[in-house]
Order: C-alpha cells, then sequence, then structure tokens
C-alpha cells in the first residue's frame, strides 16, 4: 500500500487490507519460528502461620578453583523469613535435596500438616527422587513459571542478603569446610538478630515462634511515650507496629478498570 500511495495511487485504509486478509485467512503465522505458548500464571499460595508455605532454592558460592563452586541448598518458611534447612554440597543432586527437606520436616515437626514447597524449575528440583520423597512427606509441590525467575521471590532475597554480607568472601572459598562454617555463621546472624524489614523489623525467629506481635506492640508503648514526652517531633501517628499478618506467594494482581 505504501508503495501505491507514493505511486499516486489509493485503493483503501490499512485497516481495510488487514480485514480482507483477515476474511480470506492471510493473517496467520508464517516462517519457521514456533508458536509462542500461553503461559498459565503461577497458583497462588497463602501462609498465615508458620510452615504453610516454603520457598527453596540452589545457589553457587565461588571457590578460589577457576570454574569450581560449592552449591548452597536452602529452605525458607515464606511466614517468617526463616531459614529453616539448609547444606552445602559440592554438586546439585535431587537425592540431597530431598535428605534434606526430610530433615527440614523433622525439625519443624510438619508431620502430615499441609505444606507447600515452592522452587524454580531447576533440575534438582524437578528431580524424580524429590518428587517421590514430597509425596512420602505429604508436601504439595509449587514451581515456577518457565523462564520467570520472579515467581520465587523470597529465596532470591534471601540469597542477594547473603551475597551483599560484608565478610562475603567474595575471592571464593578454600574448601567445603570454610563454606559451611561461613554459611552457618551467616544463617545464625539472619535468624535471630538480622531485623529484617519485609516483617515490620523483627528477626524471622521471633516471626516464626509467634513472638512478633508482642515485640510490637512493646515497640508502640515505647514510641507513644516518647511522642507524648516531646510532641513537637511528631507530625502525625507513629510507625504502625501491627504484625503483617498472613503472606501470600505470587499473589493476583488486580487488573486495571478501564476509564
Amino acid at each position: 500500500m505504501p508503495s501505491l500511495l507514493d505511486s499516486g495511487v489509493y485503493i483503501a485504509s490499512v485497516s481495510t487490507f488487514y480485514r480482507i486478509l483477515k476474511q480470506v485467512g492471510q493473517l496467520v503465522r508464517r516462517g519457521r519460528s514456533k508458536v509462542r505458548k500461553k503461559v498459565s500464571k503461577p497458583t497462588t499460595y497463602t501462609a498465615n502461620k508458620a510452615n504453610e508455605v516454603w520457598s527453596w532454592d540452589i545457589t553457587y558460592c565461588h571457590s578460589k578453583v577457576r570454574g569450581q563452586y560449592y552449591y548452597l541448598y536452602m529452605i525458607e518458611d515464606i511466614y517468617s523469613r526463616k531459614i529453616v534447612g539448609y547444606e552445602v554440597h559440592e554438586n546439585e543432586c535431587g537425592i540431597k535435596a530431598g535428605e534434606l527437606l526430610e530433615r527440614t520436616c523433622w525439625r519443624e515437626k510438619t508431620g502430615r500438616n499441609p505444606l507447600v514447597l515452592h522452587s524454580d524449575n531447576g533440575a534438582p528440583m524437578k528431580a524424580v527422587t524429590m518428587k517421590v520423597k514430597m509425596e512420602e512427606l505429604g508436601v504439595t509441590p509449587s514451581y515456577n513459571r518457565p523462564r520467570v525467575s520472579n515467581d520465587n521471590p523470597y529465596s532470591e532475597s534471601t540469597f542477594r542478603t547473603l551475597k551483599y554480607r560484608p565478610d562475603w568472601p567474595s575471592h571464593g572459598f578454600s574448601d567445603l569446610s570454610e563454606v559451611r562454617d561461613w554459611v552457618q555463621g551467616f544463617v545464625t546472624w539472619y535468624n535471630t538478630e538480622h531485623k529484617h524489614s519485609k516483617i515490620k523489623f523483627v528477626t524471622p525467629s521471633e516471626r516464626h515462634d509467634g513472638l512478633d506481635s508482642d515485640i510490637l506492640n512493646k515497640r508502640k508503648i515505647v514510641l507513644l511515650d516518647a511522642r507524648a514526652k516531646k510532641p513537637l517531633r511528631w507530625s502525625g501517628e507513629v510507625q504502625d507496629c501491627n504484625a503483617i499478618g498472613a503472606v501470600t506467594l505470587n499473589p493476583d494482581t488486580p487488573k486495571k478498570e478501564a476509564a
């Protein structure tokens, strides 16, 4: 059509051309590219208390030998942000992942209570041995959408915290024993000392044990007392000290209404 217009000829509008092409079946995919697959949205799960929804992943820990890595397996409770299970190994393996899950379930005394375990689509996550172990333990699997990394934000966030610690060995670990010792120290700090911003600045262990409401109520009393003593320093209400409540994995995004 542009060529015809350049020649001084007008036959019809662009929309008319497309309508006619559609009527005769010419607006179809052509070429050798694969048909784009529709990816369904991830399943939404809500945790109202600890040990209802866990997230797990594996991250690399560099060694001082070029091309050699250690692998940190980590399970995190999305409600409390507590690292409930972790191990470091020299390879990625579905058997090791299943064993870690089993030990973590025993330690947390989950029994046959409903539990969801979310992960990405890596080989250890979908290994047959891992799936069998989850079925034995009564754990419901949940996975990222293909090629969508932000479906697993909890584990990714914690790995970022881990690797941005001031004492993170940026030049790599000497051996497996060293990385295991370092990770153990990190987990202790993260669970029992780190005041997590996403859970109102209480520690994951405090939240996991159900202590966050009492801690936040006491914090509010201190703030109210401070405001009463020097009201001119306060322009409004004190900091929100209500516990955050339920946590949702992959929440539905509300659709915007047309104007």
